[in-house]
Formats: C-alpha cells, structure tokens, sequence
C-alpha cells in the first residue's frame, strides 16, 4: 500500500517551502507572509549549501556546532500561510472532513476551535461534572487578573499557558475545574490613560470634570478598549469559564470591598492616621511599594522629570556646614543628598560614641538657611563611618528619620507639598518653586553665606514612580491603614507549618522575612477611579476644632449616620457627613479577589464549592504584594487560606536581562509571536507609546538588533509548550523567538507523523479496543513501552507541577521515539503484501493516546488531528480532545517494558554506528551488507531480533550475523560497537579507492591543521580549558578513523581493482 514519505521530517530552519498542487475543489488559500515568495530559489540554494556542507561534516563524523536556542538566525525564510476558508459559524464545529493541508500552518489549525469549545461548554464545571470519566474530585483557580488599561506580554503568556495546561490536564482527568477569568481596574492606570485622551481629544483636565462626569468617560472607555486582553486570552487558548468573568470595580466587586473595609474597620484592623507614605507629586496620589521603582544611580546622572523645566542632577553628596551656636569659628559637615529638604530639617544627630562630636553633645546648632537653632542629638542608629558621621534629620520627608525623631519626640516640618512645590513653612524665597527648582536656589544661597563645602559622585538608590517617572517623595498624609502584623504573623506561620505550600521552596525564606517586618499597609489613594472609601467625616465633630477629626465607618451612608448618632449622641438626621473623596488601593480589591470572584460576601454555591482555591499560580515577582495580601485578608475575612498550595514561575526578561516594561518599550505581545509581524509594525506600535525620546531610540535599536526580519509566525501551541518548557526551579526565563520557533518545527513533525498516519491507516480502518491491542514485533512492543513510559512521566510532571518534565518526555517520544524511529522502521513493514494487521493498530493506538497526552500544552494542534481519526466502535467516546479522558499511567503499565527499551538503546548505538560508518565512505544511496559479531550469547540475541530494524535505520541492505570466532569476509570494513562486538559492512564494489582516498587526505589535512593550532595554544584555565581538551579528543578521534579508513581503502585498492576499471593483464 502507498505511504507518504517522510522527508518533511527533515525542514530547513524557518520556512516551509510553498505547498505544491492542492486541488482547486479544496477551500483553502495560501497567504504570503510579508517579503513575499521572489525568493525560493534563493532558498533552495541555500538548502542545498547546507545539506552539503551538513554532508561534508559526516564524512569526517563530526557534526556542525549548533547554535544556542538564544541566538537567532541570521534571516528566516517566509512561509507560505495555509488558511482555514470553511464556511463555519461562530460556535460551530470545524469542519474536518477534508484532508489535512500537505503542511502545518498555524492559521488554519487554530481556526474555528476556540468559539466551538465556549459554545459547548465544555470549560464549565456543570460539564465536566457530567462526563463518563467524571472523579468527583474539584479543581479551582483564578487568573491573575491584569490591568484593565493594558495589554498582555509574554510574562502574562507564561502566566496563561501554565495555568491552562494544569487546568486542561485536570478536566481531562474527570476533575470538575472552575479558571475564573478578570480584570483590575488599574486605578493609577486607568485614570491616567482616560486624563491623557481627554487632553489629546477634548483639550480637559479632569479637575474641570465633576467626579461623575469624568467616571462616566472611564467607563466608556473601558467599555471601548477593555476588551483586549480577553481576544488575547482566547488567542492563546485559555479554556477559561467566560460566564463567570469578574472586574474589580463591577457591582459584586464592589460590595465585597465595602463589607471587607467594615468587617476589618470592626475588628481593629483598619485605622486612620498621619503617617509618611510614598507620594507621587506628578499624579497627586499616595501609591504602593510596588509602584516604587528603586533606581541604581552610579554617580551623577542627570533625569528630566515631569513638570521640572530642566534636567536634576542626582547621584551627588552635597556637604553643608550647620555652624555651632556660639562658637564663631566651630561647624558641623552633614552631607545630604536632598538639599531640598534642608528647610524641613529639625535636628542634626551623631553616633552616641563618635569621639569628633563627643564635646557637642547637648550644644545647638545653627540652621545654615533661617539661623535657627537645632538641637544636636546622638543615636545609635547613626553610621560614624559614612561620610562625616553627622546627618540632618528631617523626620517629614524621611522613614528613617521620621522614626529618629520619634525616638528623641521631634516635631516634624513639612516643607514639600502634595504638587511637589515649596509650602508656606518655608521662607518666602522658596514658597511656590518646584522642588528641585528650589534645589538650585539653596544651593545658591548657601554658596553666599559661605556653609556650602563642596559635593562628589555619590552611588545611590533613588525611588522612581512607575506609572509617573517623577521622583518620589515621602509626604506625612492623614491616610487609612490596615494593621497588617497580626495578619502577617498569621500568614507566616502557615508557611511554617505546611498549611500553605510556597513552590519552589526557596521564596519561603522571602516570605518569612518579609512578614518579620511588615509595616502597616496605606490604602488611601487620592484618585477618582477605583473603589471609594466608605468612611465619612462628622463634620459637626471636625468643627468644634478637636485634635483628632471624627470619622465613622459604614456600609452604606444610612448606616454610618447610625453610627455617628451613637457616636456623638445626637440624632443621626441632624448630622452632617462628608465622605471621604479618596478610593482605596487597586491591591486592596485584588487581594479579595479570590473569593470575591466567587461571590463572597454571599454564601454563593460558587464559594460553597470552589473555595479555598485549589492553586494560585503566578509570578514570583507578586509573592509579597499580591500573595501576601490575599493570604493575610482571605484569612481574616473568610477564616480559611484562600488556597492551600502556590505555584511560583520565573520571570521572564529580554536579551539583555531587563525586566518586560512598559516603560522600557521592551514587551512582546504573545500575538506577534504567535501571528507573525513585521519589524517596521514592531517599531511603529513603540512610537504610539509614551516612551520618552531616550528610551525610545534604546528600545528601536534593541528591536532591530534582536528582529532584523520582524518576528516570524510561530502559532499558539509552540508559544504555549516553548514558555511550559522552562522549569520553575530555574532562573528568570531569557526567551528567545528562535526557541519558540524550533517548538513549530516541532509541531510540523507531529502534523507530518498523522498525515503519515492517517494515510497509513486508509479509509477502511477500524480501530480495536485498546485491551484488544496485540504487537505483532519487537519494534511494536518498543514504542508501545515507550507510549507507557511517556505517560509515567506526563502524570509525574503534572502531580509535582513541573510542566518542563512534560514537555521534555512529550518532545522525546514524539520526536525521537515515534517520528525518527518507529515510523521509519514500520515503513517497510506496511508495504508487504499482505499487510500484517497489527502495525496500523499501534500507529493509530500512539497517535490516539499521543495527542491526548500533548491536549493540555498544544491545544488547537492536538484537537485538529485528533478530529480526524478513525473512531472507535461505537462512536466517540468525547466529542472533544478537551474532555476526552487523560492517558493514565496505570492504564498503559502492562505495556511498560524498561528491559526492553535498555536493550533497544544498544541496537540505537549501532545503528549510530552503521550511519557513520556509511557516511565515512559515502555510501549515500548504496545499501551495504552488514554483518554483526559478538562473543557475547545475550548481545548475539538481542541483535537477532532486531536484525530488520537494524538494516532499516542504518540505511543498510540485508543484515546477518557472524558466528564468535569466524573471520570477516575479504573486502568488509569493521567498525565496533562494544568491547564484545563488531560490525562488518561490505564495501567491495560500492566504494572506488581511488577516488575516495584524495578526499580522505584533504579531509586529514584540514582536521591535522585545527590540532596544530588547539595544540599551540597555551592552556586556559576553567570551562575554556575543559572545552579545549573535549575539541582535542574530538580531533584526535576523528583523525584516527580517517587513517584506519584510508588504510582499508588502500588495502582494498591492492586487493582488487577499482570498479569499473580492467583487470591486470
């Protein structure tokens, strides 16, 4: 029977060549990618170029160095894109009735599934719990939801591609899973966008909004623009239930904040104070540790700030001199870094034992700017060592001092207002300037009154907004707080009990450092989006001019005035309330949101069935801000952890190792990678940013340094399985376009190996029962056990949830097992006549059990091929691949042989053997006869029964055995392939000496030359030296084979004559 050939297993790196005669009756199209197809001849030379040199290298057995999956390709090849034209409707099943296109194109395997799959149901709970294979068991988690405003980068992808593989792994199983789908609201975010379109589209500020008119355009716009993140969840495969998709600021949302903030409000845990919090002076808001960006300064580096007319210079040490009261010519050096701050300074302090200050003690100094007196304090905390060993303490614009002046009962001066200008507590020379343009004014003033002595480079760490790039400044706020070292205690000690599973294990030491010295949390941001505060201020109690003002707390306003008339004793109608204007903190709804999205604070069935969560997978670098948050609150609101195990994965970074940023114009939309797209749209999207010029020119340079040809189309599964395959256990993810694109090359196998299959398998085809399933040969009973072992090792991966475990035990046998040996060695086997039965059984028996084990990490590529198999007796036992019943490692066990497979593994090495062998001699369509000898009984047998297979893979004609003992025949090359055995393989007739031997000697000369210069070279040390004497052994090795050959060669040349020439008269 005919059977497709297999030489597409072999592609050239990026480019399928453009598929040939598809009839015109087949609905498909092909689409060029961009650079069009002018060039396939220029493709095929440069194929043929690489297949001789790739020849020339096995001739001498040494194979091309590879390339690093992190270095990319100098030029890829454009393919020719196969598209899915079906008239199908949204929902409705693909049609896969006609046959598959002669070549795996990304597009048309991904189309239509995705709608089919939300139509069906088959992501809700409701389903899966209705299926024959149905355990009773429950999975449940949630995204982490993203910011609404944005859209998602491959560190997201990484996010959505492990989470769907443990959840589609998990419904396969029988397990009834519920993925709930979300978003944040992204308040600094969010508001920031719309404020910017107002602006650019109306020329409005948001102040000359009301608060309603202005949250009716954030809706809007959320309405408008929202919607991307979700068509990018889909586009990656996430077998989210789209029917219980949560925002943070939707009703349900919002109601579980309001009772949250009470409930904690009640308990103590939520206070209102004037503390020091980071302040954004650019957005006018309080903002998180997590919106900090703490930036490495070397020395002087200059920065162009929002709303400062010039470039700040920081990175400096300034030396001030604070003279000493009452004696003229006596001063105290304090260096400062924030010469700003100077007006706010209180106090100047000193190590206790620091014998230069010894004699100030109890003095005064002068303040160098108003000449007030200061007193001078000693602390413990002061380092003598640094700089002069004296400090200025400016307790409202500093943590550490605010805590040292606590200490010695200072009173703060706030001297920076909220805009970042100069307060009233200033002297009337300063009030009013910008910050930093009062920087230069003091500096000034300071160089006239003689007190200035000098500045130098000075590394140093300077926060940074993220969402704004201004400085940040820390600001005494009236602020509300969550008290968060009770809490935090409780969240440490589930660690240390094993209640809750950090994995990997090492963020276990972060995490208990981190609630060792957990402060109390600022959940007041100054915005107009987000959740607004349910706390309102007695205003008849603010007015009686008390030193606290009143507030009190409720669900709704009709409750607070409840409280307030209890409070005040008045009745509650006669009070008048103001609420306050601030919303709380995006993190603070976020970290609700794992039983929030299930209904909480109602006893929903949802949060009866699926909470706690089952697992929270995200980033390791959300541990502290996001997980943290959710354990300390889940805990305390909900009286159980809000999941009991958390998954942490790597984070992902660019070539150069820098964190994916907005900022740093250094995303990648997983769609560019999946799709494909040209450098110049790469380049035109990071011009519509909001990159500043110097950032700008950076990230355009790196994006035409690391996609010279734009990004070629690599298709959602080998995104998916490329970004599965890193392990968790392992540094931050450095991903490469190369990498992913060699996961497509991947995926084309496998679509190689069903067409192969399916022709293989014919029309007529009817698959048994699996019990039923009877190996005719070795080679069958081979690859079923590697099936087993396949298995053994997917179920192990998703158990311990290391995904990398999978997809290495999915990419051996597919590739190396399947694809490079058994399809090769059962294709002789397929055209006897008559056809034995049992080999298309186990074709279609690996193929059906194959594509199951890949479902959950390659979803479209899997479900495209599985659809087309011949269905069992009886119908199909799932209407999809998605809820078909996963392989279990206990189901395949009786086919589980590892002797056999250790047995196999020698006649491997020999067939590695027989292919050098044949390439040394370039035999490249001769099929010699091989002999195999060995002095041991066991090693004889083993190569006994695999003798066809062993001609079959070595591209050798018929092979036999040599009894121990007997001599070779005349004109037969001996290789060995252990200290007990050799093979012999006939070479008189197919190999002419004396063509033969000037290569050899060419090949001698140029391999005798690298020698010379690796041995002139004088030893390295360390890895270089290593990889110096592994070259010299390769070398050596090489060149001992070229001389045994050459020497066979010349005693064949003396034995006979060359073929083709006349025999001696």
């Amino acid at each position: 029977m005919p059977h497709l050939p297999l030489t597409s297993f072999r592609p050239p790196l990026w480019g399928l060549r453009p598929s040939r005669g598809l009839p015109r009756s087949r609905p498909l199209s092909t689409q060029s990618e961009p650079h069009g197809s002018a060039i396939s001849r220029t493709n095929r030379e440069a194929k043929q170029k690489r297949l001789r040199e790739k020849q020339a290298s096995l001739e001498a057995g040494i194979a091309p160095k590879s390339k690093s999956p992190a270095e990319p390709s100098k030029a890829w090849t454009p393919k020719e894109r196969v598209l899915y034209e079906i008239p199908t409707e949204q929902g409705e099943k693909k049609d896969v009735s006609r046959p598959l296109p002669p070549a795996y194109s990304p597009q048309y395997v991904e189309a239509a599934w995705y709608p089919w799959w939300v139509r069906e149901g088959f992501f809700k709970p409701e389903y899966q719990a209705r299926l024959p294979h149905a355990t009773g068991e429950t999975f449940s988690m949630c995204i982490p939801p993203p910011n609404v405003t944005g859209s998602l980068h491959i560190g997201h992808a990484l996010t959505v591609a492990v989470q769907d593989a443990l959840v589609r792994w998990h419904r396969m199983r029988g397990d009834r899973v519920l993925w709930v789908p979300g978003s944040d609201h992204a308040g600094i975010a969010t508001q920031a966008v719309v404020e910017k379109q107002l602006w650019k589209e109306r020329g409005v500020r948001r102040h000359e909004l009301s608060r309603e008119d202005f949250l009716r355009e954030v809706w809007k716009w959320k309405e408008e623009k929202g919607g991307e993140i979700c068509e990018q969840l889909r586009a990656l495969g996430a077998s989210l239930d789209w029917d219980r998709e949560c925002f943070t600021m939707d009703i349900g949302s919002s109601v579980a904040v309001t009772e949250a903030f009470v409930r904690l409000y009640k308990a103590g845990l939520l206070y209102r104070s004037r503390q020091l919090v980071n302040w954004s002076c650019a957005l006018r808001s309080a903002i998180s540790d997590i919106e900090v960006e703490s930036r490495p300064l070397p020395g002087r580096t200059e920065l162009q700030l929002p709303g400062c007319p010039t470039p700040v210079s920081f990175g400096l040490l300034f030396s001030v001199a604070f003279p000493v009261d009452g004696e003229p010519d006596a001063e105290v050096v304090v260096g400062t870094t924030r010469p700003e701050t100077l007006p706010g300074d209180v106090a100047v302090a000193v190590h206790p034992t620091d014998s230069r200050y010894t004699h100030l003690h109890g003095r005064q100094l002068c303040h160098p700017l108003t000449g007030q007196l200061l007193p001078l304090i000693t602390d413990c905390t002061v380092q003598p060592h640094l700089g002069t060993g004296a400090v200025k303490v400016t307790p409202a614009h500093s943590p550490a001092d605010a805590e040292l002046g606590a200490r010695h009962g200072l009173s703060p001066r706030s001297v920076i207002a909220e805009d970042g200008t100069m307060t009233t507590l200033c002297e009337d020379w300063l009030q009013g300037l910008h910050r930093f343009v009062a920087r230069e004014k003091i500096l000034s003033a300071l160089r006239e009154r003689g007190l200035f002595r000098g500045l130098q480079n000075h590394p140093m760490v300077l926060p940074i907004c993220s969402r704004s790039g201004d400085v940040v400044e820390y600001l005494l706020k009236s602020q509300w707080f969550v008290r968060c070292q009770e809490m935090g205690e409780r969240a440490a000690k589930a660690v240390e009990s094993g209640a809750l599973d950090l994995s990997p294990s090492f963020h276990q030491k972060n995490w208990q450092h981190w609630f060792s010295h957990i402060g109390d949390w600022c959940v007041s941001r100054q915005l107009w989006w987000g959740h607004r505060i349910p706390a309102y201020l007695v205003v008849e109690e603010h007015a009686k001019g008390d030193t606290e003002d009143s507030w009190v707390v409720g669900r709704t306003e009709a409750e607070a005035r409840e409280v307030a008339a209890e409070l005040t004793g008045r009745p509650g109608a006669e009070l008048t309330l103001e609420r306050d204007p601030d919303v709380l903190d995006t993190w603070f709804s976020s970290a609700l949101f794992p039983f929030s999205a299930l209904g909480w604070p109602r006893e929903t069935p949802d949060l009866a069935h699926f909470y706690p969560l089952s697992l929270l997978e995200t980033g390791s670098d959300l541990l502290l801000f996001w997980v943290g948050r959710m354990v300390m609150l889940g805990t305390q609101l909900t009286g159980q952890l809000p999941f009991s195990k958390v998954l942490l994965h790597s984070m992902v970074r660019d070539r150069q190792g820098r964190k994916m940023s907005k900022s740093l114009g250094n995303v990648l939309d997983p769609r560019d990678i999946i799709s494909g797209v040209e450098l110049q749209v790469l380049q035109d999207k990071l011009r519509d940013g909001n990159l500043d010029p110097a950032e700008l020119a950076i990230a355009a340079s790196a994006q035409r340094k690391d996609f010279p040809h734009g990004i070629p189309e690599c298709g959602t599964d080998a995104l998916r399985f490329t970004l599965c395959s890193h392990g968790a256990l392992g540094g931050d993810l450095h991903l490469s376009v190369s990498e992913v694109l060699s996961f497509r090359h991947f995926c084309n196998k496998i679509w190689n190996a069903l067409r192969f299959i399916l022709n293989a398998l014919g029309e007529e085809f009817i698959p048994q029962p699996a019990e039923e399933l009877s190996p005719a040969s070795c080679m069958d009973t081979w690859i079923l056990s590697c099936l087993a072992r396949t298995a053994q090792d997917c179920e192990r991966g998703f158990l311990t949830r290391e995904l990398s475990l999978v997809t290495h035990a999915l990419h051996h046998f597919w590739l190396h097992n399947l694809c490079d040996v058994y399809l090769e060695a059962v294709k002789p086997v397929l055209s006897h006549s008559p056809r034995p039965p049992e080999p298309p059984q186990v074709l279609f028996f690996c193929a059906d059990v194959g594509l199951r084990l890949l479902a959950p990490l390659m979803p479209f590529l899997a479900e495209e091929l599985w659809q087309r198999l011949p269905p069992r007796p009886g119908g199909p036992s799932a209407p999809s691949i998605c809820v078909a019943p996963y392989p279990s490692a206990c189901s395949l066990e009786h086919w589980h042989q590892p002797e056999l497979e250790r047995r196999f593994s020698r006649v491997q090495e020999s067939v590695q053997a027989l292919r050098a062998l044949r390439a040394t001699y370039q035999l490249t369509k001769a099929r010699p006869r091989v002999l195999l000898q060995s002095s041991e009984p066991g090693e004889q047998g083993l190569f006994e029964a695999f003798l066809e297979p062993l001609g079959i893979l070595g591209h050798c004609g018929a092979v036999g055995l040599l009894p121990p003992g007997a001599a070779a025949p005349s004109g037969w090359v001996q290789a060995p392939l252990s200290d007990s055995s050799q093979a012999y393989m006939e070479l008189q007739g197919l190999v002419d000496p004396q063509t033969h031997l000037p290569r050899l000697a060419a090949r001698r000369h140029k391999l005798q030359k690298q020698l010379d210069g690796l041995l002139a070279r004088p030893p390295s040390e360390g890895e270089a030296e290593t990889q110096r004497q592994q070259r010299l052994s390769s070398l050596q090795l090489e060149l001992s084979k070229l001389d045994k050959a050459a020497s066979h060669l010349r005693q064949l040349m003396d034995a006979s004559p060359s073929p083709g020439g006349s025999p001696s008269p």
